[in-house]
């Protein structure tokens, strides 16, 4: 009696798991939604200015998981030459579990340099200041940007003086990805200073990320086109800069070719290459 009551509970369980394993089974997965909120400004209201673009462009669009705790940020700074263009959100970094940051800067010829690196370095300060109250990890906080994009990112993440301005320490950026970006000084920071022709006479001064290498940066990806097709040598230009990285020591610095292409194919095509770059990242933080 004993032995057949214990075979019919067997019955019973395994035919509530079966149920429950079938009812798991057409229930729909739960999707997750994303918020979009435009225009937040990250320098004081009283302090922009439309005559210098500030009050349009000192701005950032945050898209974010809903109801998520702990995601990963990644923030993109647009090109355009530092002349040009505006803050967006690349469709190839939403619907990956991440928040988006686009930020916004002030333009050549309203602003000169070194503005654009300071309105950048405040659209990155916020980030790290307002996350966590959106629920996102501060720790999971990634920089990337395309072209003039590029270089903002490796001038904010190397030359720790422009988050420093407001108390955060750029070492706190899981990694930096720069996509076809000068790490010389950038040809329009050289126009500024009247050095002609801009694009084709270069220099390294503070303005250049090749001037800070460090070992000690954030994890660095860089991007760019094909050799000798990239706009001003790129490639050519960057290969130079991760070669400079590893001479000081660091240790998580490389760069992806995409062969044959130019400038804005490599915009284009780079996406792969950052996103795998910050779920590589993302994972070496995960392990004990």
């Amino acid at each position: 009696m004993h032995a057949t009551c214990t075979f019919a509970s067997l019955l019973v369980i395994a035919s509530a798991l079966s149920f429950a394993s079938a009812a798991s089974a057409q229930a729909p997965a739960v999707k997750t939604t994303y918020l979009l909120e435009q225009g937040i400004p990250y320098l004081p209201e009283e302090t922009l200015s439309n005559a210098d673009g500030g009050k349009k462009n000192c701005r950032v669009d945050l898209y974010r998981p809903e109801n998520v705790k702990g995601f990963p940020t990644v923030i993109y700074i647009h090109g355009g030459g530092l002349r040009n263009g505006q803050r967006s959100i690349p469709t190839k970094l939403k619907d990956r579990g991440w928040a988006v940051v686009g930020v916004g800067y002030r333009l050549d010829p309203q602003v000169h340099h070194p503005t654009y690196i300071e309105d950048a370095a405040a659209g990155v300060a916020w980030v790290f200041k307002n996350i966590e109250r959106y629920g996102g990890d501060p720790t999971k906080i990634f920089v990337t940007g395309v072209s003039a994009g590029g270089y903002l990112t490796a001038m904010i993440g190397l030359d720790k003086s422009y988050l420093a301005a407001h108390d955060i320490d750029a070492d706190r950026i899981a990694a930096l990805i720069p996509v076809t970006g000068q790490m010389i000084t950038h040809q329009t920071v050289r126009k500024d200073q009247g050095i002609e022709p801009s694009r084709t006479r270069p220099t390294i001064d503070r303005f250049a990320p090749l001037y800070h290498v460090r070992g000690d940066a954030p994890p660095v990806l860089c991007v760019t086109g094909g050799w000798e097709v990239d706009m001003l040598m790129r490639a050519e230009e960057n290969l130079y800069f991760v070669s400079m990285m590893k001479l000081v020591g660091h240790k998580n610095v490389r760069q992806i070719v995409i062969e044959g292409a130019d400038h804005a194919r490599c915009g284009k095509e780079c996406w792969p290459h950052v996103t795998a770059f910050v779920e590589q990242t993302l994972a070496k933080q995960a392990k004990p």
